[in-house]
């Protein structure tokens, strides 16, 4: 039986995540999820992309309470709100309406980074649309584009064999974490079930740099992409593993649920 077997939170886009046992989803995805980014001066978004960095900022979230550790770092806590100075963040092709979190979080995260930054969180009421939207409540938080990304351990299991040494699955940054089914078995699925939510499989992930970069050190090398590229390239270039995902409306994940295949591709 397939099912749900890890679930994860990314408070900070492309900072550390946090495994879940279960996972409340409202309409942006899961709750908590992304909701605050690092952006330039200029309000563009910053990632591992540019500054690997990043994924040595741990950040917690509890209901407002942001607290933020990372190595050589004295620990930050913010109460993330609505209240702030508003601004405009810019993601991919997006302009989101985003709040300040204020100075301290500004200067503890440029310290890190070094480089001039700022903690925004998006505002309250502000809606961003997804991509390849199904539904007329479909949106995303500061995610790259759609609000969850699902990967079997097989499909990781398969991709460890390949390589020279294995990654673990904290390269890759799912949401949803499934065992009990073939690898790649989540390429062929159009619609699942997760406990009693509802998910579309609408595309697949293409991989960047970030996979490349180890998220305990932020030292970066060529794999997965090297081997991915062998035989997971797809024909605009780029290499897939993990599906994104669509939910059908607000609901929990839970560790351990049965997932269904409702609908093949």
């Amino acid at each position: 039986m397939i099912r749900v077997s890890a679930l994860y939170r990314y408070p900070i886009k492309s900072c550390r995540g946090a495994p879940l046992e279960e996972a409340a989803l409202d309409p942006r995805g899961i709750v908590g999820d992304r909701r605050l980014m690092v952006v330039d001066p200029e309000g563009n978004f910053l990632t591992q992309r540019q500054l690997a960095r990043m994924a040595l900022i741990v950040p917690q979230l509890d209901g407002d309470l942001l607290s933020v550790q990372a190595p050589g770092a004295s620990e930050l806590t913010v109460r993330c709100g609505n209240e702030g100075a508003r601004l405009e963040a810019q993601v991919w092709g997006d302009r989101c309406l985003a709040v300040d979190q204020g100075g301290a979080a500004a200067e503890w995260f440029s310290a890190f980074l070094e480089t001039s930054c700022r903690l925004v969180r998006m505002a309250d009421g502000h809606v961003r649309r997804t991509k390849r939207a199904r539904r007329p409540g479909d949106q995303v938080s500061f995610a790259d584009a759609y609000p969850l990304l699902l990967i079997s351990e097989a499909s990781l299991d398969d991709l460890n064999a390949r390589l020279p040494a294995p990654l673990p699955m904290n390269r890759f940054r799912p949401s949803i974490v499934v065992s009990g089914c073939k690898p790649y078995a989540e390429d062929a699925w159009r619609t699942v079930r997760a406990g009693a939510v509802g998910l579309d499989v609408v595309k697949p992930c293409v991989r960047c740099v970030i996979t490349t970069t180890d998220q305990q050190t932020a030292a970066r090398g060529v794999e997965p992409l090297r081997t991915l590229a062998t035989y997971r390239r797809i024909a605009d270039g780029g290499v897939m593993f993990g599906q994104n995902l669509l939910h059908h409306g607000p609901g929990t994940l839970r560790v351990g649920d049965p997932v269904e295949v409702v609908e093949p591709a």
